[in-house]
């Protein structure tokens, strides 16, 4: 019984281990990405209502091959624009993702994936395309290297 709780406990940490860690604050992500010499990775995004947003959470973001990969490599910032209620973001954070939006995104494109340097400015862009989380990667870098 004791072996079967450690590995359920085993499991569960390393679940929690892989989880995407989506910053929120844009100053924080910089800080980041300055301090790790790393690119921010800035998502514009309808979490409740853009299907090709969805399937880009699910095919790329969500994966652990993209996990794993971006916890050593980016900065992954979200600027989410959620339209039901129940999903609504503090008026702080919808302000700030308006003001990363007037910047980064005058075209209103969803999703949209800005590569920025730490200092801002942008290396390249990028949209929902059918691929695996490996060619999104090597799409990502492309605007890097």
């Amino acid at each position: 019984m004791l072996h079967k709780i450690i590995l359920l406990a085993l499991f569960f940490i390393s679940i929690s281990g892989f989880s995407q860690e989506w910053e929120k604050e844009y100053s924080r992500a910089q800080q980041i990405a300055k301090e790790k010499n790393r690119p921010i990775v800035l998502v514009f995004q309808g979490s409740d209502w853009c299907a090709p947003c969805i399937k880009l959470n699910q095919e790329v973001w969500n994966t652990e091959i993209f996990k794993k990969y971006a916890s050593n490599h980016y900065v992954m910032l979200q600027a989410d624009f959620p339209r039901k209620k129940k999903n609504a973001l503090s008026e702080n954070q919808t302000k700030a993702n308006a003001k990363l939006f007037e910047a980064y995104n005058k075209n209103g494109i969803f999703p949209l994936v800005v590569i920025l340097d730490s200092n801002g400015n942008k290396l390249g862009e990028t949209s929902y395309k059918k691929s695996t989380p490996q060619q999104y990667i090597d799409e990502i870098n492309s605007f890097i290297n």
